[in-house]
């Protein structure tokens, strides 16, 4: 059987290439969306149907009405949601349906469908979903989430997160590789939480007062949840817990 190869393709073209070609996407977006959505079902969530937008969100409410809308827009909950984007608020989302929407993380895992798996991660399930990724004996895309809507922003976080996965793997690179190497050795110097904490996202989040997420986000391997799209919905994808 031919060795599983990881890649690490960032944003939009990690997405792509995953689809095309068949493969398992795994959706890295470090601070915040992969980190809320593994807490979330770690806490219980019954489910989660992640969109794009907040205008897809709120009509998702409409449809699924006892659901808790969790999200960010600038950080920030968008005007009429429960609660915003953070892995430190999820203990009201037991045994609930949680509708989802972020500015990059959701829209990346909705652009995934359509691959032989999508997954979210980082690192603070990052042993959990190696072995999820590599259960289904195909190649892994690693996707550094990036910002939709600046595709040459920083996403330190999200390169330190992708890469922490593909220390855990332990298994052949692909694409990627060069990149890998730089930033492991980065870790190797700095530390993960040194280099969350100087991301330039980390920034924003201590701008509006959302410092304390960038500790919890840079844990290593505290849960074992790890979120899977399973159905497409009209308005987004469904995910359950694929551990």
């Amino acid at each position: 059987m031919p060795e599983i190869q990881w890649h690490i393709i960032e944003g939009a073209a990690g997405c792509a290439h995953a689809r095309e070609h068949g493969l398992v996407a795994v959706v890295v977006d470090a601070l915040r969306a992969s980190a809320t959505a593994a807490m979330l079902l770690d806490a219980g969530a019954a489910e989660i149907l992640a969109v794009r937008e907040v205008t897809e969100a709120r009509a998702a409410r409409g449809e699924f009405s006892d659901a808790l809308l969790y999200g960010e827009r600038g950080g920030l909950p968008p005007e009429g949601f429960d609660f915003g984007n953070s892995p430190r608020t999820v203990d009201a989302a037991r045994g609930r349906r949680v509708i989802f929407t972020t500015t990059t993380g959701a829209g990346r895992l909705v652009d995934c469908w359509g691959a032989e798996a999508a997954y979210m991660a980082s690192t603070v399930n990052a042993a959990a979903v190696v072995r999820a990724a590599a259960r289904h004996e195909k190649d892994v895309v690693l996707i550094p989430a990036g910002l939709m809507s600046d595709p040459g922003f920083n996403a330190q976080e999200d390169w330190v997160a992708a890469v922490v996965i593909a220390m855990r793997a332990g298994g052949a690179l692909g694409e990627g590789a060069g990149a890998f190497c730089a930033w492991r050795e980065r870790i190797e110097h700095e530390g993960i939480e040194s280099l969350f904490q100087t991301a330039p996202h980390a920034l924003k989040l201590r701008r509006v007062g959302l410092g304390d997420d960038i500790a919890f986000c840079a844990q290593v391997d505290i849960t074992t949840a790890v979120p899977r799209a399973v159905l497409r919905h009209p308005l987004g994808v469904i995910l359950r817990d694929g551990r």
